[in-house]
């Protein structure tokens, strides 16, 4: 299991777009894939728990990926939560 903080930098943030596109990005991977945030913790492949969410561009979110690619799961949502 790997963790890893990151902020987002999505001007939107994760809107329903971006988060249909994050979700897109963790499915594609084996391995679990969490977002943790305030002390919830969503599996980043649902798309209704990460509208729950409401996060907004800045936010800091810790990815918490196991798996046999958690190390790609959590480098490729990274690129995508850090891309502006």
């Amino acid at each position: 299991m790997i963790q890893k903080s990151i902020q987002i930098k999505l001007e939107t943030g994760l809107e329903a777009r971006p988060v249909a596109m994050l979700v897109q990005v963790a499915s594609q991977f084996e391995s679990t894939v969490y977002i943790n945030s305030e002390n919830r913790k969503v599996n980043a492949k649902s798309i209704m728990g990460m509208m729950s969410m409401g996060l907004e561009s800045g936010a800091e979110v810790t990815v918490i990926a196991e798996g046999s690619d958690e190390e790609a799961a959590v480098a490729e949502i990274e690129k995508f939560l850090s891309a502006k």
